[in-house]
């Protein structure tokens, strides 16, 4: 079992103890003798369908959405939505990612939809009865949301969509998609609205699937004189951007925790070969080579719980805007987990880079936490004003 010491932190709640003490029971039960079942496997639209029904039957997926709307939390509480995806993740991480995204494609809803659209989507996210996605990312635009090209044009009582998106996470299952799409209401960021679109909307298709080194549902999108009612606009026309961004600065700490719980994972594994691996007539965790490589492991993982739930904290405590902290979670865990990770593959050697080994999958698993959700070098230009600003406030 993994280090649990952490949940003893103050950043942490009796409430939040018990949700991981239940999650990781329910996760040894059901993710675990699922592991083997699931690599390698190709057909991960269908693992994911069932993984969402999984985890909405049993309850988890009820910190994605507010308690008025079925949710758990009368808000969304960023700390026990970290502490979902660790757990998770350290397990399995398509489920880590079917958890998520049925928060992530709903946010933008939650803080911003109308009552009618709430009442609408989230209840059925929140017991798995529907995919939720969010719309974001083009070919010429993904980290940099304000070079967005989709267009959105108000017809009636309709916004008449045209234009394209990729590397949509749940692209080709998902039931109905948070959309990002320009409205002109000024130039660049404060030009863009965000729209519901439902998967069966006309004007709405998959263009087509992507593959990648660790499977997950993505796809291209392409919205060709999608008409989308008037009233499944997020919010007022232009705030599309300030939406996008709101949502982020919940669930990007929780790719730091989904980090974080791979990198458990990985010295986990790490250290249970190394203490039963022999070469030169002993176990190879006796030499100090590999105890150097474990200590570093154990401060990098240590170091990436303190940021994520620091960040968690003064998002859920002190309900303000947590743009430097997620960005450091983010950041620091995503970087320090792919270290992690490549040390568990190194302590494992050739067997590490074996097909069906945990820390294999791990490392094709955990490469693409430093892309999305804004990339490693767009958090550090992001710290950096942060950063930069704060100071100059203070020298005033």
């Amino acid at each position: 079992m993994p280090d649990s010491t952490y949940l003893d932190w103050p950043f942490l709640e009796d409430r939040h103890r018990q949700l991981a003490a239940g999650l990781r029971a329910w996760a040894e039960a059901n993710l675990r003798p699922m592991e083997h079942e699931v690599h390698g496997k190709t057909d991960v639209d269908d693992i994911c369908l069932r993984l969402v029904k999984m985890l909405g039957e049993a309850g988890w997926l009820k910190l994605t959405v507010p308690a008025a709307y079925g949710g758990a939390h009368e808000t969304l509480d960023v700390r026990s939505i970290a502490l979902g995806r660790e757990i998770l993740g350290y397990y399995l991480g398509l489920a880590d990612f079917s958890f998520v995204m049925q928060g992530l494609g709903t946010g933008a809803i939650t803080l911003y939809g109308s009552d009618e659209l709430k009442a609408e989507y989230l209840p059925r996210v929140a017991t798995g009865e529907r995919i939720a996605a969010l719309a974001m990312s083009e070919p010429q635009g993904g980290s940099d949301v304000a070079a967005l090209e989709t267009t959105a044009e108000l017809d009636g009582n309709h916004f008449v969509l045209n234009g394209t998106k990729t590397w949509i996470s749940n692209g080709g299952i998902a039931d109905q998609y948070v959309v990002i799409a320009r409205t002109g209401e000024a130039p660049g960021a404060k030009g863009l609205s965000a729209f519901v679109v439902d998967a069966d909307n006309p004007g709405f298709r998959v263009a087509g699937r992507i593959d990648v080194m660790a499977p997950h549902p993505l796809a291209t999108l392409s919205f060709d004189d999608c008409r989308v009612p008037a009233s499944h606009l997020l919010g007022n026309p232009g705030e599309g951007f300030r939406i996008a961004m709101a949502n982020l600065d919940i669930f990007r700490t929780t790719v730091g925790a989904a980090a974080l719980g791979m990198a458990r994972r990985a010295l986990d594994e790490a250290v249970a070969y190394a203490q039963t691996r022999k070469a030169f007539g002993q176990a190879i965790g006796e030499f100090q080579l590999i105890q150097a490589k474990i200590a570093e492991m154990a401060v990098k993982v240590d170091a990436m719980a303190l940021l994520v739930y620091r960040s968690g904290w003064t998002k859920d405590v002190g309900k303000i805007r947590v743009t430097r902290e997620s960005s450091m979670a983010k950041l620091f865990a995503t970087e320090a987990a792919q270290e992690v990770v490549d040390e568990a593959v190194q302590i494992f050697g050739g067997l590490g880079v074996t097909v069906g080994q945990k820390v294999e999958e791990l490392y094709r698993e955990i490469r693409a936490l430093r892309i999305y959700e804004g990339t490693s070098e767009v958090q550090k230009l992001v710290i950096a004003g942060q950063t930069v600003n704060a100071l100059g406030a203070a020298h005033g």
